[in-house]
């Protein structure tokens, strides 16, 4: 039988150390135990955490955050936890631990909250001593130090237990709600209750539509780590155009500022130039940038505490834009005015999207662009789908497209209130074969996207520093740097 290693197991390469109790690694270990604050966002994941122990009285609550996902052969992915548990713990992209769990048991007046999770791997001759050294998926010789449980206590404000206990803690007829599919372990713990289980991952994920102060600064710090990996971009456009792959060396001159400015990226970014822009998602990035072409990058910084921007911005790359893109790029432009304008507390939330749509639909009727023509068999929602094929915007948070569990009349279908954080993103993307539009706009990919926090005073655009019409993109394009 193969020997397996780690919580989630692991073959064991014939080159790994031996777990042995005695040898090099026996004895002679430094005290490292550290005295750690309360981390800045822990007092409003308390809150969080009241507010789900308010709504699931007498029921056990478990989410998890989730595991490693193994890239290839014995190499994962870096590790990002589910964010309906960032959204409880706040905790720390430096920090977070794979395999952890969080849990509100209920009690006579509330709740107690544990998070179970692993503990450093230890150093004393014990059961679990070789970890350290033997073990390449947990081992802090190969990963690095994690913290104590009671430095993870002191960090979080929470009941700190090893992860090795919560099957005993998930014992006994306790009726018990499981944030499912985050981690197969603990589904295989309890016994699936499916409705129980559906609006206990809602509610996590309507709890997050509304933004409180430390989440909102959060957004904006990851929103100019943002503008500055796209001014990096600008200043680097020049190189990419001497290069077979230009999207390449745009994509890392980005993801280098969102490493250094944050935990890392909040999405894949999306490096699309020449007719690449008229794919919504590209990812491949591996085409070149030419003079006289558009660059459309969509892009965010995810911070340390895993809130992400998202921006876009569609650049000529030459520092100007030739005159049948000015035309597709100003359209683009007024309906995303259009959309912005259309932002206040109380607004249906897909009032902007329809504000966009609106003036997207006049300026392609003018341009006698009507796909299908005036058939009484086509409506009107559908009638531009051809060149716009996505909605014009999305909830924004810990994740880029947030509160993706939320019912739709919560959110799809709900109104817009103060402390909601979206984007506004209209955009046109005329394929290269299509042969319904003129020859000149073939290829042509145009998507302008901001992100806006809802004020009682109206939105409030947090990526204001990047220009964003037409003339003030080609005198920023044209400034020194």
């Amino acid at each position: 039988m193969e020997e397996r290693d780690g919580l989630l197991g692991r073959s064991r390469g014939d080159d790994e150390p031996p777990a042995a109790e005695s040898g090099p690694f026996r004895g002679g270990w430094a005290y490292t135990d550290r005295r750690l604050p309360l981390l800045t966002g822990a007092a409003y994941a308390s809150k969080r955490r009241s507010t789900v122990s308010e709504r699931f009285p007498g029921e056990r609550v478990v989410v998890p955050s989730g595991g490693l996902k193994v890239r290839s052969n014995d190499f994962d992915y870096a590790f990002r936890p589910h964010s309906a548990f960032v959204h409880l713990t706040a905790e720390l992209g430096t920090q977070a631990v794979p395999d952890s769990v969080l849990v509100l048991e209920p009690t006579g007046t509330g709740h107690t909250v544990t998070l179970f999770t692993r503990p450093r791997s230890p150093r004393d001759g014990g059961a679990d001593s070789a970890e350290f050294h033997s073990d390449r998926r947990y081992g802090e010789f190969w990963t690095g130090r994690r913290r104590t449980l009671p430095e993870t206590s002191a960090a979080l404000g929470v009941e700190a237990a090893a992860r090795t206990d919560l099957e005993r803690a998930l014992r006994g007829n306790v009726p018990t709600r499981v944030l499912r599919g985050v981690d197969a372990h603990v589904d295989a713990m309890v016994t699936p209750v499916p409705r129980a289980d559906a609006e206990l991952e809602a509610f996590l994920s309507e709890l997050r539509l509304v933004k409180d102060e430390w989440e909102i600064g959060e957004l904006r710090s990851a929103v100019d780590w943002t503008v500055a990996g796209f001014q990096d971009v600008v200043g680097e456009l020049r190189h990419a155009t001497r290069l077979a792959r230009g999207e390449r060396w745009i994509e890392g001159t980005f993801n280098r500022r969102a490493r250094l400015g944050g935990h890392g990226l909040g999405f894949e970014t999306i490096a699309a130039a020449g007719s690449h822009a008229c794919v919504l998602h590209w990812t491949r990035n591996d085409g070149p940038v030419r003079d006289g072409d558009l660059l459309l990058l969509d892009a965010g910084v995810e911070a340390d505490s895993f809130y992400t921007g998202d921006v876009t911005r569609t650049l000529p790359v030459s520092g100007r834009f030739t005159d049948v893109q000015r035309r597709v790029y100003d359209l683009v432009s007024a309906a995303q005015s259009a959309g912005i304008a259309a932002l206040r507390p109380g607004a249906r939330y897909g009032d902007f999207h329809d504000a966009a749509m609106r003036v997207l639909a006049e300026g392609l009727d003018a341009w006698g662009l009507r796909p299908h023509g005036r058939t009484a068999s086509t409506s009107e929602s559908d009638l531009y789908r051809r060149y716009t094929v996505c909605g014009s915007g999305h909830m924004l948070g810990l994740d880029c497209h947030d509160c993706a569990g939320a019912r739709r009349e919560t959110y799809l279908d709900g109104v817009l209130e103060t402390g909601h954080v979206l984007t506004v993103e209209p955009g046109l993307y005329f394929q290269p074969d299509d042969l319904t539009v003129p020859a000149e706009l073939r290829g042509i990919g145009v998507r302008i996207e901001d992100d806006f926090v809802i004020t009682a005073d109206g939105p409030v655009c947090l990526s204001s520093e990047l220009p964003r019409g037409a003339d003030e993109v080609e005198t920023w394009m044209a400034s020194p740097r």
